[in-house]
């Protein structure tokens, strides 16, 4: 299970490296903005891809990678920059935390699944043999040892210390959603990463359409462990089983009916 989360890290954060600059350069330049200039329309902008029936903000150009005019919000229209670190703001800031929760989200839906399409981490008799027998997300914390937790919030705080330091360091070089994983000159590509600049670009789209629909689809799955009080897979291997009064109906039954 390890293995397989860690390579996801690795494919998921090697796509948004300095190599994809370079892949960039057919794309055509952001348009000019004046200093200190506030969009505060939605007529400013081009025709949305996302949304064919409205515009998208001016900010929304499609200069940015995977960007389909979808913000019926309008978040990206600069009005203050309310989150911001170290010359990282505005829609670049949106686009950073946009990797980070959708990365977060897939590993979140594998998650939601592995426990009961795989099995969990076995156990032992001072932990208690099934304190990690838990296939419901949702109520694994009530199950495994304080420990546990603790080692998995140790991680995440690490991976977010290491994440701000990187952006720290290189400021307005800083490479959206680069953890200094994959190819690349410095990076640490344990599996041999060497897509040519072309299909490295189609591996950064690929990224951010897998986490959008992560970030929507483990939305659903949290809703229905929540309301059910049951893992996914135990959902779904009920929904294929006979009900008890099938079998009940079929005892009265004609043979060959």
């Amino acid at each position: 299970m390890k293995l397989a989360i860690f390579s996801l890290l690795i494919a998921s954060a090697s796509a948004f490296t300095p190599m994809a600059a370079k892949a960039r350069k057919v794309a055509k330049k952001a348009a000019k903005t004046p200093k200190g200039a506030k969009y505060t329309a939605f007529d400013q902008g081009p025709p949305s891809k996302a949304l064919p029936w409205a515009t998208a903000p001016a900010t929304l150009d499609g200069t940015l990678l995977g960007d389909n005019g979808f913000d019926p919000l309008g978040f990206s229209l600069n009005k203050n920059d309310w989150f911001a670190f170290e010359g990282l703001s505005g829609i670049r800031w949106m686009r950073e935390a946009e990797l980070v929760h959708g990365r977060i989200a897939q590993l979140a839906a594998l998650g939601f699944v592995w426990p009961g399409l795989i099995g969990t981490f076995p156990s032992t008799p001072g932990l208690g043999l099934d304190a990690f027998a838990e296939t419901n997300p949702l109520q694994v914390w009530g199950h495994v040892p304080a420990l546990s937790g603790l080692q998995i919030l140790s991680f995440m705080i690490w991976i977010e210390v290491k994440r701000l330091n990187i952006i720290k360091e290189e400021g307005n070089k800083y490479m959206l959603g680069d953890l200094k994983l994959g190819q690349g000159e410095g990076r640490w590509n344990p599996f041999s990463f060497a897509f040519s600049p072309e299909a490295y670009e189609i591996k950064q789209r690929q990224e951010l359409e897998h986490c959008r629909v992560a970030m929507v689809g483990v939305l659903g799955l949290y809703l229905q462990a929540k309301i059910s009080g049951m893992g996914i897979v135990e959902q779904l291997s009920s929904s294929f089983a006979s009900p008890e009064y099938a079998a009940k109906a079929g005892y009265f039954l004609p043979e060959g009916i």
